[in-house]
């Protein structure tokens, strides 16, 4: 057996032990604090940080008063601007210390020795003392189906009534001097909005987006400003933005028409005009021609990244206008425009017409042999 003495180091403890909650973060958070631009620690919700953390709970007086209300309230988030993590309490059969090394500055007689070791033989500069007692950890978590703000929504928001705006001069573009809002204000009422939902920002917008039944009528006038920035140009001609409402839109047989005077007020999404569009004229732009086909998955990704989440489904080839596509290999596929379709169609008539041609003419031919077996 060895004879070296086991080498041994001096371990204390503070008294009164500290707070300590220990957090245990997932490996793409850990990731973003520990690189060259980590997210700021957001306390006052200023507006112009975009790369933001921060803790974040429902606000208790949009609430319902349900019976299982109670429950809900007691959470709180921790929100990245893209991710939202659930707090939650772990409790652990084993306690945690949190240990300190000692940095030398420890005296004999700061410590009460319990154990049978002469004080001239510690070594105090191996101290390790303990300065806290977990008996539980926190943990984010994110469960299988995600976040979503649409809930939050649905409470603080209050439907939008014409009969109660009409009144007020909010009716399209008839606004009063005090029900004018511009884009600014309007920034900071959705940025308070969001301050009391807890998700993260990005999931706050989508779920403002996912929150607009697009089946349902809105102004026209409306969609036109959502598209503007404050004090820039025109990101493209207003005659050109009608036109693709006019295509995908149901606007009634009052508006409908091309001729109708005045500008367009009211609309609804045509879900499968609005469908089919969108695929048609992303694959009219990126493959044009069999020279420029494009991947056909390739094509059904972008196509349904165009399109809200909840339509997702309804991307297919089927939804296609008949003859608006070709596939020049099993796996690519590109545009076929108006004089393509006509020419194809006009190969299958002429196809057509010849095989009921070359079937005339045999019969002929048979009717023909018959007649001379007949004379016979």
């Amino acid at each position: 057996m060895s004879t070296q003495a086991a080498r041994s180091i001096l371990f204390t403890h503070t008294s009164p032990q500290q707070g300590f909650r220990l957090l245990e973060l997932p490996s793409e958070l850990v990731k973003q604090l520990s690189s060259k631009d980590p997210p700021t620690l957001i306390q006052s919700h200023p507006e112009n940080v975009e790369n933001r953390i921060e803790l974040k709970s429902p606000n208790t007086t949009h609430s319902s008063t349900t019976t299982t209300e109670p429950e809900v309230r007691e959470y709180v988030n921790l929100c990245t601007s893209t991710q939202t993590y659930r707090v939650r309490q772990v409790q652990s059969s084993n306690s945690l210390l949190v240990i300190r090394p000692s940095d030398g500055g420890v005296e004999r007689g700061d410590i009460n020795v319990v154990a049978d070791v002469e004080q001239a033989e510690l070594n105090l500069v191996e101290t390790m003392t303990s300065i806290s007692k977990c008996g539980s950890t926190l943990e984010l978590h994110t469960p299988q189906e995600g976040f979503s703000a649409v809930p939050f929504l649905e409470r603080i928001l209050s439907v939008y009534d014409l009969f109660s705006t009409v009144g007020h001069g909010m009716d399209g573009d008839n606004y009063d001097e005090e029900g004018v809002v511009d884009l600014v204000q309007r920034r900071g009422i959705v940025q308070r909005v969001f301050e009391d939902v807890p998700v993260s920002r990005a999931e706050c917008e989508r779920g403002w987006r996912e929150g607009i039944d697009l089946g349902k009528q809105f102004l026209v006038s409306d969609l036109w400003k959502s598209v503007l920035d404050d004090g820039a140009e025109e990101p493209f001609p207003r005659p050109l933005f009608e036109a693709i409402v006019r295509r995908v839109c149901d606007l009634g047989v009052e508006q409908g028409g091309l001729l109708t005077d005045g500008d367009l007020k009211w609309a609804s999404i045509d879900k499968a005009s609005c469908t089919r569009w969108a695929g048609e004229t992303y694959l009219e732009a990126m493959a044009p021609t069999s020279a420029s086909a494009i991947a056909r998955n390739d094509f059904l990704n972008a196509w349904r990244n165009h399109l809200p989440e909840s339509w997702h489904d309804d991307v297919v080839l089927s939804k296609l206008t008949e003859g608006s596509y070709k596939h020049p290999e099993p796996t690519t596929i590109c545009f076929v425009n108006e004089a393509g379709r006509q020419k194809a169609k006009n190969n299958v008539a002429t196809d057509a017409s010849a095989a009921t041609a070359a079937k005339k003419t045999r019969n002929w031919h048979e009717l023909f042999k018959n007649q001379k077996r007949q004379k016979h």
